[in-house]
């Protein structure tokens, strides 16, 4: 895995290892954020958090990309040493902030102003657990998440999902096994 375009286009990414870990595919990455940049302007000088970040890949691309800053938040020891180790191969650790923890369990980001609160977020917990929902209410209910904030999360194709309120979709596409639905925050 290599981060695709931007300041460290080429750049090889770690990716932890483990049945757990599902990298988001290349060409949904790619799809992802030519969404990003050229519709919807969100990553320029963007404070991005990335949730079960898994190798920060999708971080990394965005800062790469112009991004301010990272937050990661990982609860996979292993993975955020992966994060780390990637975050360093972009030379990135000073714009970069891992969290460690369950994100049901996130501390308040007034601990990290400095990468909070969070323009752009995404969302990439394991399938078929239910978790984009409940990651959305504990992030926004601990500061992370700036209204006007774009959310970017990634399912199953067949994962039931209903935003929580204060979020509303504005786009969904579907990338072989995966769904990505993008919701903005309301003010």
């Amino acid at each position: 895995m290599r981060v695709d375009s931007g300041s460290h286009r080429g750049t090889k990414l770690v990716v932890p290892e483990g049945k757990d870990v599902r990298p988001t595919s290349d060409r949904a990455r790619q799809a992802i954020f030519n969404i990003l940049v050229h519709g919807h302007d969100a990553v320029s000088d963007a404070k991005v958090l990335d949730v079960f970040a898994g190798s920060g890949a999708l971080g990394l691309e965005a800062l790469s990309r112009g991004a301010q800053s990272l937050a990661a938040f990982e609860k996979d020891r292993a993975a955020a040493d992966c994060i780390k180790r990637n975050a360093a191969a972009c030379h990135e650790t000073e714009r970069t902030a891992i969290v460690l923890g369950d994100i049901m369990s996130a501390p308040d980001a007034h601990r990290y102003k400095r990468f909070s609160p969070a323009d752009l977020v995404f969302l990439d917990p394991p399938y078929g657990q239910d978790l984009v929902a409940p990651a959305l209410t504990a992030l926004d209910g601990r500061g992370w998440i700036a209204g006007n904030a774009l959310i970017v999360a990634e399912m199953a194709h067949n994962d039931p999902f209903t935003p929580p309120p204060g979020f509303v979709p504005v786009d969904e596409r579907r990338y072989g096994k995966a769904r990505i639905v993008m919701l903005r925050k309301g003010d």
